[in-house]
């Protein structure tokens, strides 16, 4: 993960929507599948680009509209992507079950 010096809930929610096979790979159907404001999405697209975990070109189409920039794991980004969602379903998991937060009195303070 050299580089990907911060990692926020919201670059979390990125990659599950890149890693979503469903999602076609570009800004603005990222954003709508993670949930989140372009001007958000867009900076972390860039980030993990400048890390080489994404690699990104423009759409070779004859559809209207403008150009849709698309965007794709690197095999780097592809596995860091895979383990930093997998800690964060193991911690989900765990606060959900109690564990790693404070969802019980100690013992005596009842």
């Amino acid at each position: 993960m050299a580089g990907l010096f911060r990692v926020t809930p919201a670059t979390l929610d990125v990659l599950e929507a890149l890693l979503d096979g469903e999602v076609e790979p570009y800004g603005l159907a990222i954003a709508r599948q993670a949930g989140l404001a372009t001007g958000s999405v867009f900076p972390i697209l860039a980030r993990l680009e400048r890390v080489d975990w994404i690699a990104s070109s423009w759409e070779d189409t004859d559809r209207p509209g403008p150009r849709r920039r698309l965007y794709r794991f690197t095999p780097e980004g592809m596995a860091g992507a895979r383990v930093l969602l997998a800690e964060r379903r193991g911690r989900a998991a765990g606060q959900r079950r109690g564990l790693g937060g404070f969802t019980s009195a100690p013992e005596g303070a009842r």
